[in-house]
């Protein structure tokens, strides 16, 4: 043996000694560098959550579609659509909530498809703001009906008729 330190041990194992006690066991060699090495994941871990969720630099708005090339056969399209929609509610096909649901996306679309704004995924406030008034009035005179209680009884009969004449102005009236 080298010392009274190895003494203690023989074969890895702990001798006592004289007096009774037992020396602290000494840690194995590779334990910081696991210690190291797990510390060097984690930090790798953060570092890749920070980076893959940062918000990109801003990205340019993307360009508008191009105006079609016969306004006139869209507005006949929208026209023609809002027409079936107010037949399902008097035939009694829609409920008067899923016909001015309906109605709104019509209105919706047809600003997409004439003006190439994205009016299908704006809040009432920001369709407001987009400079199409005619559109944002219809689709407000639409919310009582589409987000209030179904089957409540208190809309007309006729209020999916009026919508859809109100969705209908918005179309024929359009520049």
């Amino acid at each position: 043996m080298c010392c009274l330190r190895c003494s203690r041990y023989w074969n890895g194992t702990a001798v006592e000694n004289s007096s009774g006690f037992y020396a602290p066991l000494a840690y194995s060699a590779w334990l910081p560098w696991a210690g190291a090495g797990l510390l060097l994941l984690v930090a790798g871990w953060l570092a890749f959550v920070v980076v893959s969720t940062r918000q990109g630099t801003a990205a340019a708005p993307a360009a508008r579609p191009a105006q079609p090339s016969d306004p006139s056969a869209v507005k006949r399209e929208y026209l023609r659509r809002m027409d079936a929609v107010a037949a399902d509610a008097a035939a009694g096909r829609l409920s008067a909530r899923a016909a001015h649901q309906e109605l709104s996306l019509l209105i919706r679309g047809f600003v997409r498809d004439v003006a190439g704004i994205d009016a299908p995924r704006m809040t009432l406030a920001e369709l407001s703001r987009q400079g199409v008034p005619a559109a944002a009035s219809a689709i407000s005179s639409l919310y009582p009906v589409e987000f209030g209680p179904e089957g409540g009884g208190t809309e007309p009969r006729d209020s999916v008729a009026a919508a859809a004449e109100t969705a209908r102005e918005v179309v024929r009236t359009w520049n």
